[in-house]
């Protein structure tokens, strides 16, 4: 017979084996994350209503998922939009709406009670985080600069069990971010180079094939490793120089290819409201040099979508490998997959090439969502989402608590209804740039300028004027007035609003 000490001890191994199971089967049940960045990708694709550009993998992604119509950027530059997605917040810093904002507000932080973003705060909860490419800002999740080695320090130095870049031939992080196939990058010949290359060569010939061969070991390590995972892959293009193999400059005639509806600077707005194109101009051999003054020829307008397009295709090629995999390893029953565009771009609209601007082009980017198992109830979503949507989508998904009030919403309300019309309570999206504030309602844009050029407040409406292209504000001042308290309540501390 069993004493009653006996007893008592199997009671709590048992009690210990059956809560130790019950964590297990959690672990094991919760759902993976594969989360895919793609720079500077306006939503321009098949899905989108581009029918000139090749997009079939993304499109079918979408088509089983859901797509946003009217997702907008917090901030219209690279590191400061995955900023914002990274913390769920809106800016509230002057350096929030900087490309240094990770260099400054995380790296060579200690680890705070307070997440440094949602991939740490997803570890913390037990997932497996693996970082491959572009995911914050730098190329490799390192802080140096263009022309520097890269040092050790991390952009998100708490958020990764691991983080992954293979640089190639060309060394560095920012060296591949800028590469040309010849293993030489935008640094090193001195910006003596073309925005653009199209060179007969294999997809690992350009540094974006090398993120998926990484991507698609990843995903078979974090199969073996039997936990749930959050995977995140950041692909540089169609980011300048538009680099691509031959093979998908191909599958474009550049005489079918249409220029910008809209290459004129809108009426009605001060040119300081377009800002500089320096980026482009770090390409000194280009064809053409483009100015708010003068617009580049219709034929090297058309040589810039086209590569900018061939870029595009490249990534779909690239996706749809890295989805095909998660699917033959059996895991996209159980995974949710992200795509996001960190923001737009103008391609010659308003006469800029580039972004940072508060127009739509520069703030508007792709995002769709697919849950995993059986398609999305809700494929086309055209209400107002924002970047910082994407932080508590997560949490909800996977029964996470957020650890702070977030500035965005869940969109899973609006993917698994059938109407989601209402489904989201504010329909507005605020964008910050520089010296401006902008918000996107439902018809209209009005976007406010903390400086001295005037005019200093500029109104759309995208009922009648969906290009932007004739600024409203002088002639509708009670429908401004009556948008401006909206506008006005979520202006960060850092804006001279005597100006």
């Amino acid at each position: 017979m069993l004493g009653k000490n006996h007893i008592i001890l199997l009671l709590f191994i048992a009690l210990s084996t059956g809560c130790q199971s019950e964590k297990d089967t959690k672990s094991l049940t919760s759902p993976n994350i594969l989360f895919i960045a793609v720079d500077d990708l306006r939503p321009e694709l098949g899905v989108y209503g581009n029918q000139t550009v090749k997009s079939p993998n993304i499109d079918k992604l979408a088509n089983e998922g859901s797509y946003f119509t009217r997702h907008y950027v917090q901030v219209p530059t690279c590191g400061a939009s995955r900023y914002s997605l990274m913390t769920g917040m809106r800016p509230r810093k002057r350096i929030h709406v900087d490309n240094k904002a990770f260099y400054e507000e995380t790296s060579q932080q200690p680890e705070r009670e307070r997440p440094e973003s949602f991939v740490h705060h997803l570890k913390r909860n037990g997932y497996n985080t693996v970082g491959v490419g572009k995911i914050s800002h730098s190329a490799d999740g390192l802080v140096y600069q263009y022309e520097e080695q890269p040092t050790k320090i991390k952009e998100m130095p708490h958020s990764w069990n691991r983080f992954t870049f293979n640089p190639g031939k060309w060394k560095t992080g920012w060296n591949a971010f800028f590469a040309y196939a010849n293993g030489e990058n935008r640094q090193s010949l001195k910006g003596q180079v073309k925005p653009y290359e199209n060179e007969d060569i294999s997809d690992d010939g350009y540094p974006d094939g090398l993120i998926l061969k990484s991507a698609l070991d990843e995903l078979k390590r974090l199969k073996e490793e039997e936990k749930p995972f959050f995977l995140g892959v950041g692909f540089f293009k169609p980011h300048l120089p538009f680099n691509a193999p031959k093979k998908y400059w191909d599958i474009y005639h550049r005489d079918s290819i249409s220029i910008a509806p809209d290459p004129n600077i809108p009426t009605g707005v001060n040119p300081v409201s377009l800002g500089k194109m320096g980026e482009f101009y770090n390409y000194e051999l280009s064809d053409e040099k483009p100015t708010l003054k003068q617009t580049v020829s219709d034929e090297y307008a058309r040589k810039l979508i086209h590569g900018y397009y061939a870029s595009i295709s490249y990534i779909d090629n690239l996706i749809g490998k890295l989805i095909r995999e998660l699917e033959s390893l059996d895991l996209d029953k159980n995974t949710m997959v992200i795509l996001w565009g960190d923001h737009g771009w103008h391609l010659g609209n308003d006469r800029k090439w580039g972004k940072h601007t508060l127009f739509e082009r520069s703030l508007k980017s792709a995002l769709i969502i697919k849950l995993p198992g059986k398609q999305n109830k809700n494929k086309k979503i055209n209400s107002i989402v924002e970047t910082v949507d994407i932080y508590p989508t997560l949490m909800e998904f996977c029964s996470i608590t957020p650890p702070y009030k977030l500035d965005g919403e869940s969109l899973l309300k609006q993917i698994n209804s059938i109407n989601s019309i209402n489904s989201n309570k504010k329909n507005i999206a605020y964008s910050y740039w520089k010296d401006g504030v902008s918000i996107r309602t439902e018809k209209y844009r009005l976007t406010k300028f903390f400086r001295k050029e005037e005019p200093k407040i500029e109104l759309y409406d995208h009922l009648l004027d969906s290009d932007e292209n004739n600024n409203i504000a002088f002639v509708n001042k009670k429908l401004i007035d009556s948008l401006m308290p909206t506008l006005m309540k979520s202006i960060p501390k850092f804006y001279d609003v005597a100006n």
